[in-house]
């Protein structure tokens, strides 16, 4: 079993890794791949250096499947390449998500729709997967009508330079800036780039990506996204009013019993989710459970993650063992 992972020196790639090894991950042989000025350079992998080689030559050495985090423009360049050589293609950027032709996957979810034709593989924005492992069960359930979801992002979601210049402005230090203002002691209401309608592109894909995903276009979802000076997870705040009637208790009690999920709300205790114990693991943690009080059948929640996992690197490789488990690949 080849493995090719593109964008291997990246903070992305670098968790790939990290999570092919924790989950012993079926290789024979890594391909690490990289931008042009990484090729010859070195990343480690179960205690051995492999050596980072280009597009083509990850290509010509066949890999069954290349994981992808380097960007929607190389992912639209290259992508097809690999799919047309016979490479299962999981793409981490958004270059594929909305594309009709494109399977958009959270293998808890609707890993099914997966076909040995599907030779490139849509993975959700990180928001959207940590949303999605909490509305599905909830949605087959209560039958959601309206979603209003508020972020609270990490820098890792923009990079490794946003976390250098959150660490040098906590310094005191002069910083590159990769937003437009200071993030340190801030919150800028502003995650990529703001489209026509005054949105942004990852708002918007937090209002898409949930109906492909769940297969229901039937619900409306709005979303607010906004960077926030934590290093790692995102937070979600999350109101969803349903067509039916819900109890409390079965609520904790689906979202408890739902794969890749953990409740945590004991509020008496201070037990609730947040990204500093979230960093590290691969659940979705949810909890400040409650009935929103100003309008009938509406719940109040919020949820964490860690954006680099279960957000990215994680989904992917499962996406990769569900191929291998069901023998597509």
């Amino acid at each position: 079993m080849k493995i090719a992972v593109v964008g291997a020196t990246g903070m992305v790639g670098q968790v790939m890794l990290k999570v092919l090894e924790e989950r012993n991950f079926p290789i024979t042989e890594l391909i690490p791949v990289a931008s042009e000025r990484s090729i010859g350079s070195k990343v480690k992998y179960k205690g051995t250096e492999y050596e980072v080689v280009s597009m083509q030559t990850a290509i010509d050495k066949k890999p069954e499947i290349a994981i992808f985090s380097a960007g929607g423009g190389t992912s639209l360049d290259w992508a097809p390449k690999f799919a047309e050589a016979g490479i299962f293609v999981i793409d981490n950027s958004s270059a594929w998500r909305m594309d009709p032709t494109k399977k958009l996957v959270v293998p808890e979810i609707n890993a099914d729709v997966l076909e040995k034709e599907d030779k490139i593989i849509a993975n959700p924005n990180c928001s959207t997967i940590q949303l999605v492992m909490v509305l599905h069960p909830l949605n087959k359930k209560y039958d959601i009508k309206r979603v209003v979801v508020s972020t609270y992002q990490s820098v890792t979601g923009t990079g490794k330079a946003a976390v250098d210049q959150l660490n040098a402005e906590i310094e005191g230090k002069d910083a590159d800036k990769v937003y437009p203002y200071q993030i340190f002691k801030n919150a800028l209401p502003h995650c990529d780039v703001f489209a026509d309608d005054d949105y942004t592109k990852e708002e918007i894909k937090l209002m898409k990506e949930p109906k492909k995903i769940l297969g229901d276009d039937s619900f409306n979802l709005t979303a607010t996204a906004v960077r926030v000076p934590v290093q790692g997870g995102h937070s979600e705040s999350v109101n969803i009013e349903f067509e039916n009637e819900f109890d409390l208790d079965e609520v904790k009690k689906i979202l408890s019993e739902t794969p890749g999920v953990t409740v945590l709300d004991d509020v008496k205790n201070n037990q609730y989710p947040m990204p500093l114990m979230a960093e590290g693991k691969d659940d979705v943690f949810v909890g400040r459970i409650r009935r929103d009080i100003s309008q009938p059948k509406t719940l109040n929640c919020w949820i964490v993650a860690d954006n680099l996992r279960k957000g990215a690197a994680t989904n992917a490789v499962q996406i990769a063992e569900y191929l291998l488990d069901k023998k597509l690949v």
